[in-house]
């Protein structure tokens, strides 16, 4: 038990020392070609508001502007405060977007408030998946949407944190585990694609009069 709850802190840590340095490790041509075939996958649409969650550097930033236009916003959030400074010295000057130090899994957003949650490369380290997914439901509008992508498959993403001892434990679940996942915590029309080079799931919320988060079966998987 010792071990499981000091991994996050070691994580954060992980995260705090890399900010620095890295969109130079990370943000590379071909990180850069595989996000603009990516982000138009995404569906988004002209003055849509987006939750940019685990933004870290802000790589996603230029391409979802793209997408929706001055109309829209972005809010982008992460729990490390030197991705957040990295952040902030390349986007501060822009009117439609903002940034805030928030821990995903204990997201405090207004409901209902956007059209788009997306979690680009972070959906493997969430330590608690299902409270994670049940805040996005929360402060998305009706028929929000929910989008998880990594620049890896699941297996190349297993297969390559593997050698980072602080995300060591950090997967992707298996595609029925994630259907189950989402379904539980009120998510429907799921769409998975998992192969070499791409992981990308895209769910909506739902939106049932007799809706109710089953809670102690969510909570099965809630460490997956």
């Amino acid at each position: 038990m010792t071990q499981r709850a000091s991994i996050p802190i070691y994580r954060k840590a992980y995260f705090n020392q890399a900010a620095e340095s890295w969109d130079q490790t990370y943000y590379t041509p071909k990180l850069e070609a595989f996000l603009t075939t990516l982000v138009p996958q995404f569906g988004l649409q002209l003055g849509q508001r987006i939750l940019d969650a685990g933004t870290g550097t802000g790589v996603l930033i230029p391409f979802l502007l793209n997408r929706i236009g001055p109309t829209g916003s972005i809010t982008a959030i992460d729990y490390a405060e030197n991705m957040i400074k990295m952040f902030t010295t390349k986007f501060s000057h822009l009117p439609n977007v903002k940034v805030e130090l928030q821990d995903v899994e204990t997201l405090d957003l207004p409901p209902e408030t956007f059209d788009v949650a997306i979690c680009f490369g972070l959906f493997p380290h969430l330590e608690r998946k299902s409270q994670a997914l049940r805040h996005f439901h929360r402060v998305l509008k009706k028929r929000g949407r929910v989008i998880i992508a990594h620049a890896l498959s699941s297996a190349e993403i297993q297969a390559h944190h593997t050698r980072v001892s602080p995300v060591a434990q950090d997967v992707l679940p298996e595609e029925s585990v994630m259907k189950r996942l989402l379904k539980q915590t009120g998510f429907s029309e799921i769409q998975i694609t998992d192969e070499p080079g791409l992981y990308l799931c895209l769910a909506t919320k739902k939106m049932s009069a007799n809706y109710r988060i089953k809670s102690k079966e969510a909570s099965q998987i809630t460490s997956m």
